[in-house]
């Protein structure tokens, strides 16, 4: 697993680092703030393993980073996943990095 920041992630995004972005939070989260990245529920990932599968840069993030990082944990124990980008401190870095115009609270 990769640990990269927000900051580290959009840089990759604006030189067309060819990255997948899953953002995993819940839909009511997406509703208060989403970045427009594809959003899959962490309760649905097993849904989509054989399509994550083909993903070759595949950078997964949440609120804070944490289950994020379950889920790339996850991925790798259970479906051998090599690779897998987990953005820290999530939405929450990516605001005081990245984008501090972004609300997160109602």
């Amino acid at each position: 697993m990769i640990f990269q920041s927000a900051k580290e992630i959009n840089l990759r995004i604006d030189k067309n680092g060819h990255l997948t972005i899953i953002d995993i939070r819940e839909p009511y989260e997406l509703e208060v703030c989403s970045l427009g990245f594809r959003n899959i529920p962490m309760a649905t990932i097993a849904d989509h393993i054989e399509e994550l599968k083909s993903i070759e840069n595949l950078v997964l993030m949440c609120r804070s980073g944490k289950r994020a990082e379950s889920v790339a944990n996850w991925l790798e124990s259970e479906f051998h996943f090599s690779n897998v980008i987990v953005m820290e401190g999530g939405i929450v870095q990516w605001k005081d990095q990245v984008d501090s115009t972004l609300v997160l609270e109602d």
